[in-house]
């Protein structure tokens, strides 16, 4: 039986992986990480709040050389630290930046951006996403 929580996960997923999201189950405290087309995500944490209606997840991302991250928007703010390597980010009505290892960036909410161009060496980023709970965490633009 497909619960409500279920359908969510299912119709989130479809959704993110057009945008490069793929994901085999829901965004879940303790999940496995999941691959596709060359980024690994990693949920390692998951929780209600900060205030009802939103949700906090905390996830683990590494981007393998060449791979390309979809134009995209988040129902939230993400807030992203780089960890490893470098990013480049286009972020609608900003220039193009290169975010390198030790930098943070913030994407406002609904605001369309991307990977921009793919880096040549391997990106790890950990991300904040605080957004509206039980829409989809990305949707593609």
């Amino acid at each position: 039986m497909l619960t409500r929580r279920g359908f969510a996960a299912v119709a989130g997923c479809a959704i993110c992986t057009i945008a490069g999201f793929g994901a085999t189950e829901a965004f879940a405290q303790g999940a496995a990480a999941t691959t596709a087309n060359g980024v690994t995500r990693k949920v390692l944490s998951r929780t209600d709040g900060p205030a009802a209606g939103y949700e906090t997840i905390i996830m683990d991302v590494t981007l393998d050389p060449g791979a390309v991250v979809g134009r995209h928007t988040h129902p939230g703010i993400e807030s992203t630290y780089v960890m490893e390597g470098e990013i480049e980010l286009p972020i609608e009505g900003k220039p193009t930046q290169t975010i390198k290892a030790g930098e943070a960036f913030q994407v406002p909410p609904a605001t369309p951006h991307a990977g921009g161009k793919p880096s040549s060496g391997k990106t790890r980023l950990m991300i904040n996403y605080i957004v509206e709970k039980g829409k989809p965490l990305a949707s593609p633009v």
